[in-house]
């Protein structure tokens, strides 16, 4: 056994082997080691090797998703070792002969198909990155929908590809892996390297035409040589790590570059799109939007969100179906409540064409094309939009594969077909028999006991069962004569006979026994067959099945959107190919959920950054930390994904001019782990954007070098400003503290000031939240910082030292030097504040020694001459 084990595990070095013994997968050797860790399960010890004890631990076959989502979540992969024959047939060849075991399945973060190891909201998208000579592609698939894609992806935009699609595996040349593999685990991708052989666009290409049979991919469209590399890669791994049990894969469909809206992987940070930046779902944006009741529903929202497309065409379309919906309340809630009862076609077939389904996925479909009928019935007179009026009905095809599953399925089925009892018993009589006969045989005996003795007329016959004879039909020795006589001894054929009885079988008994000793396995073939035919049925009409489940998730988007509309008060934004920008009185999606939490009201905003004359358009933003300014910054540029991935807006009014990329440098954070401090990252970043943005594009920038001296940052957000209006001409929203920047306002004639409204009140400062037009004339930084709760004792010290600073610069500078000695440090000896003029303050310092005062006592005196000062005694 272990010789078969070192053999199999020879030949899967990279991953843990799950090996197959009876009710367990067990583990040895240094898998051991590594799975008892990362599962925290107990390392045991079996038989020894080379000497030393073989390290072993192992898990339940039947709790075995559960130990597998651990070990994916923690960067490993498993081949599971399945026993191929029965142990009685291994025994046939010998009493030491080694039960026939291979790998049947290879399991990878890219290759999970079971509900219980995947996100049912989300795409588990596996990529494949590949460059042929000066061009390169990036093909990605979700075995558990059948989706399959690529696009063109030169090498500098594979880090912002990856960010928006986050596949969890990417597959890498092995050839060229540097440095494409640190990009894909900077975006929290687990990197498989292949063989170049995987990555040639020859052999990819005949790779693909037998996977989808066809003679040809131009059917398909026209893929470059990198791109058919990608998608043959693809299909290379799935071929070795499914064993020869491929996925339900759709044609590949070529994704155009530049049909979807450009967004780097800082940029969907700082916005939160699916991700808050504490990590999880809640705080996102998704997690404000998602209203969606179905699987597919929730895994388009979120795709259209993470790829918000720049085609007027679609962007229409999309806000077309959702205003139907809101226009048609009545139908969509109607919908909506149709919708709730589909469960997850789309995985249920792949799970189907793995071989790996059971009746719960049959009862999967057969709830789809039940529910699916009833919404179609329900839109049939409402017009619909062209993509969501695609069919009026369902085809007849799924109508007789629906009818044929409501027939033979029953209404809760069991998880796994070789447990048995999904099939109505009416719907097969051969069933119905083995199933009667197993369940029923004590009392099919009892009443053939009663047959026989009534035809013997022996009233003591009975008919009973032992482990070496089975069924038999015993007498007592008074009336063995005349059973051995004709002419019941044509029927009763002689067995055995006791001291007091004597027994006899007859043929028909045979006949029974048989039947019910193999009535249990019987039943079990017989519905294994009427599954696999089923099955058989389902995947034949996958296409449909397929279309299907797509029209089920438009629906389910369209009208969530629209109930997302009507209950917060969005609106459709006016989306155009120029270049306005132009929101009355939006509001932060996020921000407003929360605040509406809490019973408190959201302060909206308006922003217009169309240019006047086809150039730039800068709307500079000065104002206090705390005020809203990033809010400001970041809900504009949600305003733009929202519109082009086909939604409603927060906001009165909305005219959006297509943005071709939304770059967000907002917020400060170091990286470690690269060695680069806040400020690097910073200046990274703002190099990103400067290097890449066009004159479509929606640029969002934060307080630029903040991270460095007050001169130096001053400089380079003066150039970084300079540059997008004058270089980049795109629209864009800038903020800062350095008012000096203001004055650009007047060379810079796309420039515009704006500053976020305050009011001080007895020295603090109350934020109002309201953009104007002009500019600030103060930060307001000692105030936020009392704010925030700093000693008193630093905020006072605080204000005189900013008052000092002020009038140094009003007065033409101050030198560092002199401030150090006009005002020692707090353990120095305090220098005493001018006397005022109230009496009471003056009598009480003319008592005070300050040779003598200690930190506190100074500090103690500071507070009572304030109190003095407001009359407070």
């Amino acid at each position: 056994m272990m010789a078969q084990y070192l053999e199999i595990k020879g030949r899967h070095p990279g991953a843990l082997l799950f090996y197959r013994m009876g009710d367990f997968y067990e583990m040895f050797f240094e898998d051991a080691v590594q799975a008892a860790s990362a599962l925290d399960i107990a390392l045991t010890k079996r038989g020894k090797h080379n000497g030393d004890d073989i390290p072993m631990c192992g898990v339940p076959v039947h709790a075995a998703e559960n130990y597998l989502q651990t070990l994916i979540r923690k960067g490993f992969r498993v081949a599971v070792c399945e026993q191929l024959e029965d142990p009685s047939e291994a025994k046939k060849r010998g009493s030491k002969s080694v039960v026939k075991r291979d790998v049947v399945r290879l399991v990878t973060p890219g290759t999970l198909t079971e509900d219980s190891l995947l996100d049912a909201r989300r795409n588990n998208y596996l990529a494949a990155f590949s460059v042929v000579r000066d061009d390169a592609a990036l093909a990605w698939v979700d075995i558990s929908t059948g989706e399959l894609c690529v696009s063109e992806c030169p090498p500098v935009v594979l880090g912002a590809e990856l960010a928006r699609l986050a596949p969890k595996e990417v597959l890498l040349n092995e050839a060229n892996i540097d440095p494409l593999q640190e990009i894909a685990e900077e975006q929290g991708c687990s990197v498989s390297p292949l063989a170049p052989t995987s990555f040639d666009s020859t052999s990819a290409s005949d790779r693909l035409l037998g996977q989808f049979r066809v003679d040809s991919l131009d059917g398909f469209g026209e893929f470059s040589r990198a791109e058919v590399s990608a998608l043959g890669a693809i299909v290379a791994f799935l071929e070795l790590t499914q064993k020869g049990n491929m996925p339900l894969l759709r044609p590949p469909k070529k994704q155009r570059r530049g049909g979807v809206l450009s967004i780097d992987a800082a940029t969907r940070r700082n916005l939160e799109l699916t991700r808050s930046i504490a990590g999880g779902r809640a705080g996102s944006l998704i997690s404000v939007i998602d209203r969606t009741v179905t699987a597919p529903g929730a895994r388009l929202l979120n795709l259209r969100l993470t790829s918000p497309s720049t085609q007027l065409s679609i962007i229409n379309s999309r806000l077309d179906a959702i205003e139907w919906a809101t226009s048609n309340p009545a139908v969509a809630s109607a919908l909506r409540n149709v919708l709730k009862g589909i469960p997850d076609l789309e995985r249920a077939m792949s799970r189907l064409s793995l071989g790996r389904g059971g009746p719960r996925d049959l009862s999967t479909v057969k709830l789809a094309l039940i529910n699916g009928a009833e919404l179609l019935k329900t839109v049939k007179n409402h017009a619909p939009p062209d993509q969501l009026g695609r069919w009026r009905k369902l085809p007849d095809e799924l109508q007789k594969l629906g009818v044929w599953l409501e027939q033979s399925l029953v209404e809760t089925p069991p998880l796994l077909a070789r447990d048995g009892g999904f099939i109505k018993p009416e719907y097969s009589g051969e069933l119905q028999e083995a199933r009667h006969l197993r369940e029923d045989g004590r009392q099919i005996i009892a009443q053939m006991q009663s047959a026989y003795s009534k035809s013997t007329e022996i009233s003591a016959l009975k008919i009973k069962h032992n482990n070496v004879l089975g069924y038999f039909v015993e007498v007592t020795a008074t009336h063995a004569k005349r059973m051995l006589s004709e002419p019941l001894s044509e029927t009763f054929i002689h067995r055995q006979t006791t001291a007091n009885a004597v027994r006899f079988t007859t043929v028909e008994l045979s006949t029974l026994e048989t039947k019910i000793l193999n009535a249990n396995g019987r039943a079990l073939d017989i519905e294994a067959r009427i599954f696999a035919e089923l099955s058989e049925a389902v995947l034949e009409h996958s296409n449909f099945l397929g279309d299907l489940s797509a029209i089920i998730a438009e629906f389910d988007v369209a009208t969530s959107l629209a109930d997302l509309a009507v209950s917060e008060r969005w609106v459709r934004p006016v989306v155009s190919e120029d270049r306005q920008f132009k929101i009355e009185s939006g509001r932060h999606p996020v921000v407003e959920a929360a605040l509406k939490q809490q019973n408190s009201m959201f302060i909206a905003n308006s922003c217009d950054l169309t240019p006047d004359d086809g150039a730039a358009r800068i709307c500079l933003l000065t104002g206090p930390n705390m005020a809203g300014k990033s809010t400001f910054l970041r809900q504009n540029a949600i305003f733009a994904i929202l519109a082009q991935l086909g939604s409603f807006v927060p906001a009165a009014s909305a005219q959006i001019g297509v943005v071709s990329q939304v770059f967000s440098r907002v917020g400060a954070s170091d990286d470690l782990a690269r060695g680069q401090s806040t400020f690097m990252v910073e200046m990274v970043e703002t190099a990103a954007i400067l290097n890449q943005a066009d004159d479509r594009a929606l640029v969002i920038l934060d307080e630029i070098g903040r991270g460095t001296s007050t001169y130096d940052g001053l400089s380079i957000a003066w150039a970084t400003l300079e540059n997008l209006h004058d270089v980049n001409g795109c629209r864009a929203l800038f903020a800062t503290h350095y008012h000096e920047l203001t004055t650009l306002s007047g060379r810079l004639s796309g420039l515009e000031n704006a500053t976020v409204a305050v009011k001080e009140w007895e020295g603090d400062v109350v934020f109002l939240h309201e953009v104007r037009e002009g500019a600030a004339d103060r930060s307001y930084g000692v105030q936020v910082a009392k704010l925030a709760g700093l000693p008193p004792a630093v905020v006072e010290r605080a204000r005189v030292v900013l008052d000092i600073l002020e009038k140094g610069d009003r007065e033409g500078g101050i030198k560092p030097s002199l401030l150090a000695d006009d005002l020692p440090l707090f353990s120095a000896t305090p220098q005493p504040p001018p006397a005022p003029k109230d009496e009471p303050v003056k009598l009480r310092l003319e008592d005070i020694n300050p040779d003598q005062l200690s930190p506190i006592e100074a500090l103690q005196l500071i507070y009572e001459l304030k109190g003095l000062l407001r009359g407070g005694g």
